[in-house]
């Protein structure tokens, strides 16, 4: 994963009238952080991909992602923007406070995922359900098909899911970052991969893949206990309580075979 230095730079991805190609354009003349396959840092990179995606298909993001993803996978509670109809179905965000006090960060009528849509990001910006999130994870643990549909073959899904490090989070990454656990875990092409369960203090299996997000939402697949797991909440920022970890935990200790 390239690390561009994007905060130094203050580049406004989510700025009104600017176009994503305009941003990568913007973006390529940012000096990489480092000699690519040196470290790991989280960057922007799954958003270049993005715009790469557009410049191929000859598409917008959200046409692509709908006629190739979401259509095919019947996740048709998935898309960049929610239609004012579907509005009362949008949680409020909440921000943690101290004194376990909570306070509403974004509410649905005042949403950013609400028409119109300035830009189509390729890492982030898609509004779901957990319905269609799992199929999704199923699609993927099934090694990229599901209900008969492929969208991906499965030397794809097994080449996503290895580690592309040359060794683990813990001695490439940046301790800044708090998504997963930096010991014992390694990271594929847009996933998490779990290399040592002993090393990253979790009940877990050698190849399960994973990533969270940003209001303490999280995800696994465990190809070899054949778990696809989604878990969904409204609460920034993820590091507020350890929800994760401790579902995770309560999964495996109910595996019993």
């Amino acid at each position: 994963p390239l690390g561009a230095m994007y905060e130094e730079r203050k580049l406004d991805f989510n700025q009104k009238g600017s176009s994503l190609s305009e941003w990568a354009k913007e973006l390529a003349g940012v000096p990489l952080a480092f000699h690519p396959g040196a470290r790991w840092n989280y960057s922007v990179a799954t958003d270049v991909l993005g715009h790469f995606i557009e410049v191929v298909s000859g598409q917008t993001l959200d046409t692509f992602f709908a006629e190739r993803i979401f259509k095919p996978l019947k996740m048709g509670d998935t898309s960049f923007a929610v239609d004012d109809d579907d509005l009362e179905r949008l949680t409020t965000l909440y921000k943690y406070k101290n004194g376990d006090r909570m306070s509403e960060l974004e509410t649905a009528e005042a949403s950013g995922f609400r028409p119109p849509i300035h830009r189509y990001q390729g890492g982030g910006g898609l509004i779901s359900t957990a319905t269609d999130y799992l199929r999704f994870l199923e699609m993927m643990r099934n090694g990229g098909v599901l209900d008969d549909i492929r969208l991906l073959g499965s030397r794809t899904i097994q080449f996503m899911t290895l580690n592309h490090l040359h060794g683990d989070l813990a001695s490439m990454g940046q301790p800044r970052f708090g998504e997963t656990n930096f010991e014992g875990v390694g990271f594929g092409l847009g996933v998490a991969v779990m290399l040592d369960p002993a090393k990253a203090h979790a009940l877990s299996s050698v190849g399960e893949y994973n990533w969270g997000g940003a209001a303490s939402t999280g995800c696994w697949v465990d190809p070899k206990e054949e778990i696809s797991a989604v878990y969904l909440t409204q609460l920034y920022p993820s590091s507020t309580y350890p929800l994760r970890r401790q579902l995770r935990t309560l999964v495996y200790q109910a595996l019993v075979d």
